[in-house]
């Protein structure tokens, strides 16, 4: 997986080299359940709240062919909320896979809701 399908953007927070490290791992398994994601952007932030349960935030964009998947996860902890992120995107993914197989594999038919005239002869 080249890295420059992936950015890590910090807010209030100070990017270390484990964090890049540990979301770029759980990136890497995004990737091998779809091959045609184009980007995945993440944002982690921190903000401090009176409820000390929603300071850490972890946001994802995934841009893939057809609408993005867009996630946002907040929690106590920083990896706790990149570790449920991570758990929702596949989810999010492997849906998206399975629908479209489905879609491709069942197409309905196309109904126009009208009589459509015969051609004479």
């Amino acid at each position: 997986m080249p890295a420059d399908k992936i950015t890590i953007t910090g807010n209030n927070l100070k990017l270390t080299a484990a964090i890049k490290e540990y979301v770029s791992k759980k990136a890497e398994k995004l990737f091998e359940h779809n091959d045609k994601i184009i980007r995945a952007n993440f944002e982690l932030l921190f903000e401090e709240t009176k409820d000390p349960k929603k300071s850490f935030t972890a946001k994802a964009n995934i841009e893939v062919p057809g609408p993005n998947i867009v996630l946002s996860i907040t929690s106590d902890d920083l990896y706790k909320s990149i570790d449920e992120l991570e758990d929702k995107l596949v989810r999010q993914i492997r849906r998206a896979h399975r629908l479209e197989k489905e879609k491709r594999n069942h197409p309905e038919a196309t109904d126009v809701g009208i009589d459509i005239p015969k051609a004479k002869k």
